[in-house]
Protein backbone atom coordinates (compact mmCIF):
# COMPACT_ATOMS: atom_id res chain seq x y z
CA UNK A 1 0.00 0.00 0.00
CA UNK A 2 1.42 3.29 -0.67
CA UNK A 3 2.74 5.35 2.45
CA UNK A 4 0.03 7.49 4.25
CA UNK A 5 0.59 11.40 3.98
CA UNK A 6 -0.89 14.64 3.83
CA UNK A 7 -0.40 15.94 0.47
CA UNK A 8 -0.14 19.50 0.20
CA UNK A 9 -2.56 21.56 -2.50
CA UNK A 10 -2.09 24.92 -4.14
CA UNK A 11 -6.22 25.69 -2.65
CA UNK A 12 -8.71 24.12 0.16
CA UNK A 13 -10.83 23.28 -2.53
CA UNK A 14 -8.04 20.66 -4.51
CA UNK A 15 -7.09 19.92 -0.47
CA UNK A 16 -6.60 16.08 0.00
CA UNK A 17 -9.00 14.70 2.18
CA UNK A 18 -7.69 13.40 5.39
CA UNK A 19 -6.72 9.45 5.56
CA UNK A 20 -6.47 9.49 1.53
CA UNK A 21 -3.45 7.78 0.90
CA UNK A 22 -1.07 8.44 -2.08
CA UNK A 23 -2.31 5.14 -4.09
CA UNK A 24 -5.93 6.55 -4.59
CA UNK A 25 -4.91 9.70 -5.75
CA UNK A 26 -2.82 8.67 -7.78
CA UNK A 27 -5.27 6.24 -9.47
CA UNK A 28 -8.22 9.15 -8.79
CA UNK A 29 -5.34 10.72 -11.14
CA UNK A 30 -5.11 8.48 -13.48
CA UNK A 31 -9.09 7.93 -13.86
CA UNK A 32 -9.48 12.04 -14.31
CA UNK A 33 -6.45 11.66 -16.82
CA UNK A 34 -8.68 8.61 -18.86
CA UNK A 35 -11.80 10.63 -18.95
CA UNK A 36 -10.09 14.11 -20.41
CA UNK A 37 -8.93 11.99 -23.38
CA UNK A 38 -12.58 10.39 -23.67
CA UNK A 39 -13.35 13.90 -23.91
CA UNK A 40 -11.30 14.19 -26.76
CA UNK A 41 -12.34 11.22 -28.30
CA UNK A 42 -15.79 12.98 -28.06
CA UNK A 43 -14.43 16.14 -29.79
CA UNK A 44 -12.67 13.78 -32.40
CA UNK A 45 -16.60 12.08 -33.23
CA UNK A 46 -17.83 16.02 -33.33
CA UNK A 47 -15.62 16.67 -35.92
CA UNK A 48 -15.70 13.51 -38.03
CA UNK A 49 -19.48 13.82 -37.70
CA UNK A 50 -19.30 17.33 -39.56
CA UNK A 51 -16.72 16.21 -41.90
CA UNK A 52 -18.50 13.43 -42.96
CA UNK A 53 -21.86 15.68 -43.15
CA UNK A 54 -20.20 18.40 -45.15
CA UNK A 55 -18.65 16.20 -47.41
CA UNK A 56 -22.23 14.30 -48.25
CA UNK A 57 -23.55 18.11 -48.68
CA UNK A 58 -20.25 18.78 -51.19
CA UNK A 59 -21.58 14.85 -53.27
CA UNK A 60 -24.73 16.65 -53.89
CA UNK A 61 -22.46 19.33 -55.93
CA UNK A 62 -20.49 16.70 -57.54
CA UNK A 63 -24.00 14.96 -58.50
CA UNK A 64 -25.03 17.98 -60.03
CA UNK A 65 -21.98 18.91 -61.98
CA UNK A 66 -21.72 15.49 -63.90
CA UNK A 67 -25.06 15.70 -64.61
CA UNK A 68 -24.01 19.42 -66.16
CA UNK A 69 -21.51 18.51 -67.91
CA UNK A 70 -23.61 15.03 -69.65
CA UNK A 71 -22.13 12.50 -67.13
CA UNK A 72 -25.05 10.54 -65.90
CA UNK A 73 -23.78 7.75 -65.58
CA UNK A 74 -20.84 8.73 -63.19
CA UNK A 75 -23.56 11.12 -61.60
CA UNK A 76 -25.75 8.48 -60.80
CA UNK A 77 -23.29 5.98 -59.39
CA UNK A 78 -22.32 8.73 -56.91
CA UNK A 79 -25.96 10.14 -56.17
CA UNK A 80 -27.09 6.15 -55.63
CA UNK A 81 -23.88 4.63 -53.74
CA UNK A 82 -22.43 7.97 -52.02
CA UNK A 83 -25.14 10.59 -51.23
CA UNK A 84 -26.96 9.50 -48.30
CA UNK A 85 -25.03 6.49 -47.59
CA UNK A 86 -24.73 5.32 -43.71
CA UNK A 87 -21.34 5.67 -42.12
CA UNK A 88 -21.53 2.44 -40.27
CA UNK A 89 -24.41 -0.41 -40.71
CA UNK A 90 -27.80 1.39 -40.26
CA UNK A 91 -26.26 4.69 -39.07
CA UNK A 92 -25.01 8.30 -40.00
CA UNK A 93 -22.65 10.07 -38.19
CA UNK A 94 -25.37 11.73 -35.89
CA UNK A 95 -26.42 8.48 -34.53
CA UNK A 96 -23.00 7.27 -33.65
CA UNK A 97 -22.19 10.56 -31.81
CA UNK A 98 -25.37 9.73 -30.14
CA UNK A 99 -24.64 6.20 -28.98
CA UNK A 100 -21.27 6.84 -28.04
CA UNK A 101 -22.90 10.21 -25.95
CA UNK A 102 -26.09 8.62 -24.26
CA UNK A 103 -23.81 4.87 -23.58
CA UNK A 104 -20.06 4.85 -22.96
CA UNK A 105 -19.31 8.81 -22.55
CA UNK A 106 -22.36 8.87 -20.23
CA UNK A 107 -21.09 5.77 -17.95
CA UNK A 108 -17.59 6.97 -17.97
CA UNK A 109 -18.56 10.23 -16.48
CA UNK A 110 -20.92 8.88 -14.10
CA UNK A 111 -18.29 6.13 -12.97
CA UNK A 112 -15.39 8.61 -12.65
CA UNK A 113 -17.96 11.35 -10.49
CA UNK A 114 -19.26 8.96 -8.32
CA UNK A 115 -16.08 7.37 -7.27
CA UNK A 116 -14.56 11.16 -7.08
CA UNK A 117 -17.69 11.44 -4.44
CA UNK A 118 -16.94 8.12 -2.97
CA UNK A 119 -12.85 9.04 -2.17
CA UNK A 120 -12.61 12.24 -2.07
CA UNK A 121 -15.52 14.19 -1.22
CA UNK A 122 -15.82 15.13 -5.06
CA UNK A 123 -12.72 17.10 -4.98
CA UNK A 124 -11.34 17.52 -8.76
CA UNK A 125 -7.63 17.14 -10.02
CA UNK A 126 -6.26 16.64 -6.03
CA UNK A 127 -2.93 14.62 -7.85
CA UNK A 128 -2.72 17.76 -10.47
CA UNK A 129 -3.33 20.32 -7.31
CA UNK A 130 -0.53 18.42 -5.28
CA UNK A 131 2.10 18.94 -8.28
CA UNK A 132 1.58 21.95 -8.57
CA UNK A 133 2.21 22.85 -5.03
CA UNK A 134 5.88 20.82 -5.20
CA UNK A 135 7.03 21.90 -8.48
CA UNK A 136 5.74 25.79 -7.89
CA UNK A 137 8.55 28.38 -6.82
CA UNK A 138 7.02 30.31 -4.13
CA UNK A 139 7.17 34.16 -3.62
CA UNK A 140 8.13 34.03 -7.97
CA UNK A 141 6.01 35.82 -10.27
CA UNK A 142 3.99 33.88 -12.43
CA UNK A 143 4.25 30.49 -9.68
CA UNK A 144 1.36 32.21 -7.67
CA UNK A 145 -0.88 29.41 -5.88
CA UNK A 146 -4.16 31.07 -6.99
CA UNK A 147 -5.32 33.75 -8.95
CA UNK A 148 -5.62 35.84 -6.25
CA UNK A 149 -2.40 35.11 -4.84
Amino acid sequence: MAEERQGHAVDEAHSRPNGLDDMTIEALGELSKALETIHRVRGHLYSAHQLVGGADIALGRVVKLFREAGHDETADRVEHELLGRNLLPGRWTFQIVEEFDDGYYAAFQEIERDTREKLAGGRRHIYEAEMKERRRTHGMPGHEATPEE
